[in-house]
């Protein structure tokens, strides 16, 4: 796990690419690679890398980045790992390559010159890497297929600007930073930016499974190396007795090749099904103890879920260490938070992470096994089991009356619940109405009822890129596979959008701002392609256990009370502290705030969800919070 950055002109550019604009693109991001640093221009001047080092493989000067082939005709700078680097090695060191380290980077950059692009189907891991090749005077870049690795990109006068984080990009004096209002109302429903771009205006990201081309005359080529719908085995005509024994072979395995480590690891443990297969079938490769790190909350035992915690390091005999925090530790490091995400991240998890993160670094653990990717697969959540059900019970029946009628019903009903603040329902209403999608990825945070409410007329108009954007997301999902049920449909959403671009963000940014680099088993791309293959009466059988397939594969394995205990979930007590020590804080931030100040949000829907949240009759810590962090970041960045 490292830091990228880089800069790349193409014919149109007569920039000048320097040694100090690399040094501070690099520095910008020191908290992902403390071990070293390294700055790279080609010998044409046409392309400039910057590099920051957390040494996990080879830790010797050997595995220093950016790395170069013998000729230096392929340069490159990668973050990530890749799990199963020693076999391709294997098969280049037989075509004739001789290695200098012991490094996974080494095999990309000679895998990228023996197979080109195809290298990315050999590959099993984590990434996001760049490769400039002299010879074309052209630039390749990939993400992994899941997006656990961020990539940022930039392409102004010709000159391309790329980096694992967005603040490296605006070391680059020539961007002026804007806001990008067409993501606005993305992020306050779905709690993050889309897959494609953020929320400063021309900063792009490069889509999950995706890579991208930059050739000399300007032209930037993006195509999708890969998709959920990839596996080639039937297995929906296997038993149900066949899945389970799948499933836990293919984490086992996933499991075993990311512990491919040179320091010390250890794992997240939050005492549910996923942290405690981690723990579980971890302990079958180890000879000694598993490091295990739990966070807590003081005085708000509800959030907590020590007891599971201690219960399974207690069962599999680990090193266990804890932190329990509280609003007057959490405080202070919002701003922190704000700037590590570059973006707002409307998700309060940030919080835990950041804690837990530290607490593993400071213990001296590298490399941590995160539980994130189950719930999406097989169908953990409550909400959205619900909204599966729903689709087929409910939605399908009413979609289906005529557009006059529906639209009636929607105006008929608006005043009531508006009035009454039950946004959500009313959310369905209108979404038939006008024939949008009934499922956007996640649970709403502001419908865009609330939004109507928020934004002021001018910018009003911005609202309609949300559900353009989600009916996107489900027309990939058809492109991909035509012949799926809605809860693959729901899933591929998750995948497309939650998942990498709020979850794995989280986990990432936050991991990185401590220095340390978190592994997702569960999002193995050979476990994903399975689930997809699933229809949802092979997950959930019984229309009613949440993550049923999973849990039936965890008998045996885990015991009986972590299985069936019912879904807590990992969570962050800002219902609680923004109604209480962060309110006068929050209500000063937002009311104050260059939103309102420059005419975009109206104060009105702030003072009205202030007032009820802070009177305990509603909760709307979610939009308060998603709100608060948006202004933070604001603040950090404008």
């Amino acid at each position: 796990m490292c830091g990228i950055a880089g800069i790349i002109k193409t014919a149109q550019s007569n920039y000048e690419i320097t040694e100090v604009l690399l040094k501070e693109m690099s520095d910008e991001i020191v908290h992902r690679g403390p071990d070293s640093d390294g700055q790279w221009i080609s010998k044409g001047k046409q392309a400039g890398f910057s590099f920051r080092r957390l040494a996990i493989i080879d830790l010797s000067k050997n595995g220093n980045q950016p790395m170069s082939i013998s000729d230096g005709k392929y340069s490159i700078v990668f973050n990530g790992e890749i799990y199963n680097h020693n076999e391709i090695r294997q098969e280049l060191i037989k075509k004739g390559y001789r290695y200098k380290s012991n490094t996974d980077t080494e095999t990309i950059l000679y895998g990228y010159q023996e197979w080109g692009e195809n290298i990315l189907k050999k590959m099993l891991g984590m990434w996001s890497f760049a490769i400039w090749d002299e010879d074309k005077q052209e630039l390749f870049a990939s993400r992994d297929r899941i997006g656990i690795k961020p990539f940022y990109y930039l392409f102004q006068d010709g000159n391309f600007v790329f980096g694992s984080e967005i603040k490296s990009i605006l070391k680059y004096k020539k961007y002026s930073p804007e806001v990008n209002f067409d993501e606005l109302p993305i992020y306050l429903n779905l709690g993050a930016t889309s897959y494609q771009s953020t929320l400063f205006d021309k900063i792009l990201k490069l889509p999950a499974a995706h890579y991208l081309k930059v050739e000399r005359t300007g032209e930037i080529i993006i195509k999708q190396y890969w998709d959920t719908f990839s596996s080639l085995i039937p297995y929906n005509n296997w038993d149900e007795e066949e899945l389970e024994a799948e499933i836990i072979t293919l984490l086992r395995d996933a499991i075993k090749i990311r512990m491919m480590s040179d320091v010390p690891f250890g794992v997240f443990l939050s005492g549910g099904i996923d942290s405690s297969l981690n723990v579980a079938l971890m302990t079958e490769f180890m000879d000694r103890p598993i490091d295990t790190f739990t966070v807590g909350f003081k005085d708000l035992i509800k959030y907590n879920e020590l007891e599971y915690a201690h219960k399974v390091a207690k069962l599999y005999q680990t090193n266990h260490r804890e932190i329990i925090i509280d609003s007057n530790m959490a405080f202070p490091v919002l701003d922190k938070i704000a700037w590590h995400n570059d973006e707002p991240n409307a998700d309060p998890v940030c919080i835990p992470i950041y804690f837990l993160s530290k607490l593993t670094r400071q213990e001296g653990t590298i490399v941590v096994l995160v539980g994130e990717g189950s719930d999406e697969q097989f169908i953990g959540y409550n909400w959205m089991l619900r909204e599966i059900l729903f689709n087929k019970n409910y939605w399908e029946i009413y979609d289906s009356f005529p557009d006059f009628m529906k639209k009636g019903i929607y105006h008929l009903l608006k005043l009531m619940l508006s009035k009454t603040n039950q946004y959500q329902m009313l959310e369905y209403f209108r979404k038939s109405a006008n024939n949008w999608e009934q499922y956007w990825s996640g649970m709403p945070i502001l419908t865009t009822i609330e939004q109507d409410e928020l934004f002021n007329n001018k910018y009003r108009k911005h609202i309609q890129s949300l559900p353009h954007y989600a009916d996107k997301l489900h027309e990939f999902a058809f492109n991909s596979s035509i012949d799926i049920d809605y809860s693959l449909r729901a899933t591929f959403t998750e995948f497309a959008q939650r998942l990498p671009e709020m979850l794995l963000m989280r986990v990432d940014k936050m991991g990185m701002a401590n220095s340390i680099e978190p592994r997702v088993p569960f999002l193995d791309h050979r476990i994903v392609e399975m689930s997809f293959a699933l229809e949802f009466k092979k997950k959930i059988p019984d229309k009613k256990t949440t993550k049923y397939l999973l849990k039936k594969a965890s008998a045996n394995i885990i015991p009986d009370e972590i299985i069936n205990r019912k879904k807590q979930g990992f969570a962050a007590p800002v219902n609680e502290w923004l109604r209480n020590e962060w309110f006068n804080f929050t209500k000063e931030t937002l009311l104050n705030s260059d939103f309102i100040k420059n005419g975009i949000f109206s104060p009105d829907y702030i003072n009205k969800i202030l007032t009820l949240h802070k009177s305990g009759k509603r909760n709307f810590s979610k939009q308060i919070y998603s709100l608060l962090m948006l202004n933070l970041w604001h603040k950090e960045y404008f």
